[in-house]
């Protein structure tokens, strides 16, 4: 059985995370320090390391250099927040397989582990890569909750008219609507439906690593590459590659993408050989990407490439009719995950839920019926358990547009804002839960230059 070090000091996070796993058939041990590790390290073979790179006694790049020196073929993933991606890419030029960002569901990083632990269990060479069939356990397990209203018909009608053609897609939307969910929803009805659908979060892939993350690389083409290395458009040969947050990329991959989608060729990182890939692709965004084509942001030739078919993902405030069906799916999935059997909602809970704004959309709806599920001890939902924001909202409750625009403080708001995203207009845009127009205005406004 395959064995599995968990090395976490977040002790609830790592024990959802061990039964996870150990509910797929893995054999876990989880440890709270670098010391525990290190003592099970050196008692045990594990062909796994999981690690979050910062421990109350040490660091997680310690623990992968240790492991490396005493046996090079236990793969290592790094676990990391946004703000250290310097210590993941120094992590992945140490050998670590992958990293991945936190906070992250138990359920994305799967596909993670049976990547690096296929890389453990077969010498990785030019000729033998990993199967691309080993990518598409993405799909399983995911459903697509059409609904009721209007937006939702009007939504569920363009799925299926675009699904059965090759058409590139580009998804528009709030935060939390759901997007990556209709991108897989048009890819099962396609007919690349039993290929590889590989979602990437263009946000969370460093500048450094990017090529190499799209396109692959060969062993040793540069510092840390121990292995080659599949590329996500390769993974996603004769299927689907779903690119979120495409608005993130930087301009020099938007001329790499735009080359590779015009010729259908790839070339990886330290190769002189192209790789011929036949992939269909869906983006997704939060943002005005004819806006940002405007302002010199994103290539106007890149937009229209991706732009053939357009779809906009309404938000749960538009589609208030299917607010409890959506809370109905969400309670059957937190009982079954938390293994509990809450049965529904009060009346009071539900007048909330109605009244409430819901401005994190579905994402916020979901993560709010687990922890209410979570918290109830009866048959029912009570108004008690559930965030005093929503408890409290009622019908006089009205949401402005930029509601945090109220503050009079607006202009030091915008500046904590762009420091914190290290000047990245469309990252301050989304902390202040703006859109990037918006955004734009006010710097003008207050004549905040950068």
């Amino acid at each position: 059985m395959t064995k599995i070090l968990i090395v976490e000091d977040d002790v609830p996070f790592g024990t959802m995370l061990k039964t996870f796993l150990i509910k797929r058939d893995y054999e876990v041990e989880l440890v709270f320090s670098g010391l525990e590790a290190f003592k099970k390290l050196k008692a045990n073979f594990f062909n796994l390391i999981l690690s979050d790179v910062r421990l109350p006694d040490t660091s997680g790049l310690d623990i992968l250099k240790q492991v490396k020196l005493e046996n090079a073929g236990t793969q290592v993933i790094i676990m990391t927040s946004y703000a250290e991606i310097s210590m993941a890419v120094e992590a992945m030029k140490n050998g670590a397989f992958d990293y991945v960002s936190k906070p992250f569901r138990p359920e994305s990083i799967l596909q993670t582990i049976k990547n690096a632990l296929t890389h453990t269990e077969v010498q990785p060479t030019v000729e033998k890569r990993p199967e691309k069939t080993q990518r598409t356990d993405s799909l399983q397990g995911t459903s697509f909750v059409k609904g009721v209203s209007e937006a939702a018909l009007k939504l569920s009608d363009y799925i299926e008219l675009v699904a059965p053609t090759n058409m590139s897609v580009l998804i528009m939307g709030e935060s939390g609507t759901g997007k990556e969910q209709v991108a897989k929803s048009i890819h099962k009805q396609s007919k690349r439906a039993d290929a590889p659908f590989i979602a990437v979060d263009c946000g969370a892939i460093p500048r450094e690593l990017a090529s190499s993350e799209f396109f692959g690389h060969l062993k040793g083409s540069f510092t840390g590459a121990i292995n080659d290395k599949t590329g996500h458009f390769e993974a996603a040969n004769g299927g689907t590659l779903f690119l979120d947050e495409i608005g993130n990329l930087s301009y020099e991959l938007q001329v790499q993408l735009l080359r590779a989608l015009q010729e259908r060729k790839i070339k990886p990182v330290g190769s002189n050989n192209e790789i011929q890939v036949d992939i269909r692709v869906i983006t997704a965004t939060n943002e005005d990407l004819a806006q940002a084509v405007k302002e010199g942001e994103f290539r106007e030739d890149l937009y229209h490439r991706l732009n053939e078919f357009s779809i906009k993902v309404p938000a749960l405030k538009e589609r208030k009719e299917d607010l409890m069906l959506f809370a109905e799916y969400f309670l059957e999935e937190a009982n079954a995950e938390l293994e509990k059997n809450v049965i529904g909602f009060t009346e009071s809970a539900i007048e909330a839920f109605k009244n409430y704004n819901w401005p994190g959309n579905l994402r916020e709806l979901k993560n709010m019926v687990k922890r209410a599920v979570l918290l109830t001890q009866d048959d029912m939902i009570p108004l008690k358990v559930l965030p005093h924001e929503i408890a409290t909202a009622s019908q006089s409750n009205t949401e402005t547009e930029y509601g945090l625009f109220k503050n009079k403080n607006e202009e030091q708001l915008i500046l904590d804002a762009l420091e914190k995203a290290g000047g990245n207009k469309s990252k301050a845009a989304r902390l202040l839960s703006i859109d990037r127009k918006t955004l734009y205005n006010k710097l003008k406004q207050y004549d905040i230059k950068l």
